[in-house]
C-alpha cells in the first residue's frame, strides 16, 4: 500500500486519471428506502432523502428516477484526505472548458463524476493538467 501524498505539486504531477467504464448515474430515493438488492457504488444520506450512485442499468432495471448521467474518472493517485488544494485544481481545469463534475473523496483516491458525454474530454483535460504539472515538477528539480 502506498504513502498518502499531501503535497499539491506532486499530488498534480502523478493524477494518473483513469476512466472506467459504464455509465453511471445519481438517484434519489426516499429516506429508509430499500436497495433491492442493488449493490451501489455510493450511497450518501441527506435530510431529503438517500443519493445513491449506481451503474444506469441497475437503476433502470430498479425503476429509479435518474437526476444525472455521468461518467467515471479516478485518479490513482493515492491522495491524503487533508490535502489541501487538489480538488479546486481539477475542478478549475474542468471548469475552464466547461465540465462539471460531482466528486468524492475516498480513503485512497478521489472518484470524478462528469457528464457522461464529456468523459473523454474531461479524461483528456486532466491528463493535460497532470502533464503541466510533471513538467513544471521537472523543471524545479532541474533548476535545484
Amino acid at each position: 500500500m502506498s504513502a498518502p501524498v499531501s503535497d499539491l505539486d506532486l499530488l498534480l504531477a502523478t493524477l494518473e486519471p483513469v476512466l472506467n467504464p459504464g455509465v453511471f448515474v445519481f438517484c434519489c430515493l426516499p429516506a429508509g428506502a430499500s436497495l433491492q438488492g442493488v449493490v451501489p457504488l455510493s450511497v450518501f444520506r441527506e435530510a431529503e432523502g438517500l443519493t445513491v450512485i449506481v451503474e444506469e442499468a441497475a437503476a433502470l432495471q430498479a425503476g429509479w428516477p435518474v437526476l444525472f448521467r455521468a461518467a467515471w474518472i479516478t485518479l490513482r493517485v493515492h491522495s491524503d484526505l487533508q490535502a489541501v488544494g487538489l480538488t479546486a485544481a481539477f475542478a478549475t481545469a474542468l471548469g475552464r472548458v466547461g465540465i462539471s463534475c460531482n466528486v468524492i473523496a475516498a480513503a485512497f483516491h478521489d472518484h470524478l463524476f462528469v457528464p457522461v458525454e464529456a468523459g473523454t474530454r474531461a479524461l483528456a483535460e486532466l491528463q493535460a493538467l497532470q502533464q503541466r504539472s510533471a513538467a513544471r515538477q521537472g523543471d524545479a528539480g532541474a533548476s535545484g
